[in-house]
């Protein structure tokens, strides 16, 4: 803790920065509550396209199994384009998926089964839930940042600012308090001397 002045400015400045600090305290908890609230909707929406993409490729996995042939399946999907958008949650700027593009590459349809078309469609499917599941990733890492530097900074106010402002108010006015009395003192010491003396 900082040497503070016991003055009357020293008081009023730690008084208004007690009252700063107490005006920006809730703030902060609101937007550390909805940062909460933002990774857990998040975390919820990442763990249901991880269950879409796990069906999914159970189903391109039991048709390859199915036919027992050894396709290069991933050579039939090119990704030309994975768009994203910029949203703000909480005053930060997160990603957010918007589309994702493929290349139309033709297939020889000799060389190929007939199911290959909605086996390629399944991955194109899986493909685009993938990319939205790393936009969500990078989303949650973002907000977890800033939950981080929000936490980090409530606890500063409540743990550390607000109890030494209140700790100096006291001590200054303690010692404010000593003067007045020293002060109050000596004046009748003063006083009682000169009716002595006159």
């Amino acid at each position: 803790m900082a040497a503070v002045k016991l003055t009357k400015n020293e008081l009023k400045k730690q008084k208004d920065s007690l009252k700063r600090f107490q005006r920006y305290l809730p703030t902060l908890m609101l937007k550390k509550q909805q940062l909460q609230m933002v990774i857990r909707q998040v975390e919820a929406q990442e763990a249901r396209k991880a269950a879409e993409r796990d069906t999914i490729h159970d189903d391109i996995v039991a048709w390859v199994d199915l036919f027992g042939e050894d396709l290069k399946l991933e050579r039939l999907v090119v990704i030309k384009e994975l768009e994203t958008e910029t949203g703000n949650i909480a005053g930060i700027d997160i990603p957010v998926f918007k589309r994702i593009t493929f290349e139309d590459i033709p297939w020889d349809l000799y060389e190929y089964p007939l199911w290959v078309d909605r086996a390629v469609r399944r991955l194109k499917e899986q493909i685009a839930v993938d990319a939205e599941i790393r936009v969500l990733q990078e989303q949650k890492k973002l907000v977890a940042e800033e939950l981080r530097i929000t936490t980090q900074r409530v606890n500063l106010f409540e743990k550390v600012k607000i109890p030494e402002a209140r700790e100096n108010i006291r001590r200054i006015r303690i010692y404010l308090g000593d003067q007045q009395t020293a002060a109050v003192v000596r004046g009748k010491i003063a006083k009682s001397n000169i009716v002595k003396g006159s």
